[in-house]
Formats: C-alpha cells, structure tokens, sequence
C-alpha cells in the first residue's frame, strides 16, 4: 500500500467524522429548538406571550349548584367550576361556560353592544373557523360572547386577559394566535365534557 492511497483513506474517513459530527450537532440544536418552542409542559404562568397574566387557580370541575370559589380576575381566566359546554356563539356566557371554554383552548373575546363590533366576527372566523359547539369542544373556537358593562374588547385565555379597543388591534390578533387551543395543562386529556 503506497503513502498516497493511505493519506487518502485517513482524510476520507476524518471526512466522514467532521461530517457526521456536524450533521449530528445540526440535528440535536434543530430539534431542540423545535421542541422548545413547541413544548406543552404542564406549567402555566409564565410570561411569554400577549396578555396580562394571572395565576393559575386550576381546572377543578364543581358539582352543579355548588357555590364558586373566589377568582383572581373579572372576567375569571382559570378556577374551579361546573363544566359547562358552549353551545351558541354571540351570547352571554356564564363563568363555568367561559371557564370551561378556556380550560378546553378556546379564547373567548368579549364585547359591551348587543352585536359584536365591525370586523370582530370576520376575525374571529379568519382565526377560528366558523364556530360549532364541536370546534369549542375541542378548544380550538374563538368563541365570541357580550358582556354588559365591556368597553372595547376583552380577549380571554387560560390565566391570560387582553383589553383592546379595536378587532384592528394587531395586540387582538397577535393573543388569539398565539393562545388559541392552549387551555388549562389538565384538560388536555378531556377534551370533550364528561357524561352527567
């Protein structure tokens, strides 16, 4: 074997070791990114994404006719109630509705007319879909309902509140993408209420 043809076996084969080495580093930085900003760990409260947040109060289910605990914020975002489905889109909801709502992913967006604003409901279906109480069952609804008393809008998500005074608001849109079908850590699993 001559000096050349064995020179060139060692480059080939250190080659081939730079090459998997750096196509491995590429590979663990490219997936762990990925999952980092995909992760769905089962903590809540942090202070990434839009919205003034509030602690987590938890997702307990209430038997019916049980009087609520207190909550940390008007409207709730997170806390204890009876799980209570939303079946109809542009009403009044209650707060195990809107809680249940939130604990599933949708984001609920809130207004003080008796109709929703210009544009509101065009976004919400851009964003959401049209909405079915089978979309809100799986938490991916943007679910629009009044609320006496609201100036501008109050967009809602699990332990997350946004107040705007538009749907042109870019702060609207930028909270409904990002929080939309991430509900309470708990509920991931029951995604659909429980037999009564």
């Amino acid at each position: 074997m001559d000096w050349d043809s064995r020179t060139g076996r060692l480059i080939e084969r250190g080659a081939i070791v730079v090459a998997s080495l750096a196509l491995s580093v590429g590979s663990i930085a490219l997936l762990s990114g990925y999952f980092a900003g995909n992760d769905t760990a089962g903590v809540t409260g942090g202070s990434d994404g839009p919205g003034t947040v509030f602690k987590d109060l938890g997702d307990a289910y209430l038997p019916p006719n049980r009087l609520q605990p207190p909550y940390n914020s008007d409207p709730p975002t997170s806390g204890a109630h009876v799980p209570e489905a939303v079946t109809r889109d542009d009403r009044p909801l209650d707060d195990n509705q809107l809680l249940q709502a939130l604990s599933l992913g949708n984001v609920v967006i809130m207004y003080g007319g008796k109709a929703p604003p210009p544009g509101l409901s065009a976004l919400a279906v851009q964003l959401g879909g049209t909405f079915t109480p089978a979309l809100a069952a799986t938490g991916q609804a943007v679910i629009l309902a009044p609320r006496p008393g609201t100036s501008g809008l109050i967009a809602l998500a699990w332990t997350r509140m946004l107040r705007v005074g538009s749907p042109s608001d870019p702060l609207l849109r930028a909270f409904i993408d990002f929080w939309l079908g991430k509900g309470a850590p708990q509920a991931a699993s029951r995604r659909t209420l429980p037999a009564s």
